[in-house]
């Protein structure tokens, strides 16, 4: 039966400057790996805990050594060179086993008790991608937490990219869904526009954020905004469509104007002669290029999905056989970690 059911969890934290600080996160996380049941009375583990070496500046490599031989479900994913934190991520994903996945920065800002919560959520709403919902304000400054905000209405508002406002490092994904999108994005692309590709259903869980330790964040200003534009980019091709409808409506513009022309020169005959026929080549000219970019526009769309990985499709497991189908039969109860109170 379902409630019998054990939800295996890999959790995924991709490391670049975690000496000081990743030792704390395994140590919260060890409680996890002997089972636990969410408030919800579903039995669950984490499986395993795969650390993705990003080559960082650190001597974090020293600590991945010492952890793994510490606790056997540790799994280190080593790099080559430094990638950025996604390409890390998407490895570490790539590497997992679970039912589901869970990823979890590596800093100690987000508190895994929230785990089991997020798990309620996914199940509870047939989800297969929960993201955290920090109730409080990140632990940042002011003006960066406001261009983050900014930044997510921008892509969702303009370039279309579903639930941008929603995305969060703290995310837990189906297990099959997290490994076909590792398996299939193209270079660059953001993981969580490439998640909203194939996700069914994408939902939140309110969450309490922590400090960042004792170490200051790893993004600057400029990391931030090539971060910003890479997600731009990786959204598909809102972007190009944008260059369509931009020479449509300078096309209609220019055809209308030339009317306008035409009709006053008859009209009133006061237009100096030339200027007329001058500006009516012009607009129409300027509308067949822009239509013209436009159409170029829409082939390199095509291409530009290609590029990125984008799937017709995506083949799943029957519904009845997934781990969103396993709910507990039980009267909710208290989770057998400890858990915050407004998890």
């Amino acid at each position: 039966m379902s409630e019998r059911h054990e939800h295996t969890i890999s959790v995924v934290i991709p490391v670049y400057r975690g000496e000081r600080t990743l030792p704390a996160v395994i140590d919260e996380l060890v409680p996890y790996t002997q089972g636990f049941q969410t408030p919800d009375g579903s039995s669950a583990r984490i499986t395993e805990v795969i650390l993705a070496y990003d080559r960082g500046p650190d001597r974090s490599d020293l600590v991945l050594r010492r952890l793994a031989q510490q606790h056997t479900f540790i799994k280190v994913v080593w790099l080559s060179r430094n990638f950025g934190q996604h390409a890390a991520t998407l490895a570490g994903i790539a590497s997992s086993g679970g039912d589901w996945i869970v990823t979890v920065d590596e800093d100690g800002q987000q508190d895994p008790a929230f785990i089991s919560a997020m798990l309620d959520t996914a199940i509870r709403d047939a989800a297969e991608v929960v993201y955290a919902k920090p109730t409080n304000k990140p632990p940042h400054g002011v003006v960066r937490n406001a261009a983050s905000r900014a930044a997510k209405r921008i892509l969702q508002s303009i370039f279309g990219s579903g639930n941008a406002s929603e995305f969060n490092s703290f995310r837990l994904i189906l297990g099959e869904i997290g490994r076909s999108v590792a398996a299939y994005t193209g270079t660059g692309v953001y993981l969580d526009v490439a998640l909203t590709w194939v996700a069914n259903r994408q939902v939140t869980c309110d969450v309490t954020l922590r400090e960042e330790g004792d170490r200051p964040s790893g993004y600057s200003y400029t990391r931030l905004l090539g971060h910003f534009l890479r997600m731009v980019l990786s959204t598909g091709t809102k972007g190009l469509r944008l260059v369509t409808i931009l020479g449509a409506i300078f096309a209609i513009a220019g055809v209308l104007f030339a009317v306008y022309l035409i009709i006053a020169r008859i009209v009133s005959g006061d237009v100096p002669e030339g200027w007329t026929s001058q500006m009516v080549v012009t607009a129409l000219g300027v509308g067949a290029i822009l239509v013209s970019l436009g159409i170029v526009a829409e082939y390199l769309g095509v291409a530009v999905n290609m590029a990125m990985g984008k799937p017709p499709y995506l083949i799943v497991r029957d519904p009845a056989d997934s781990p969103l189908a396993h709910r507990p039969d039980v009267p909710a109860r208290r989770p057998d970690v400890p858990q915050h109170d407004d998890a």
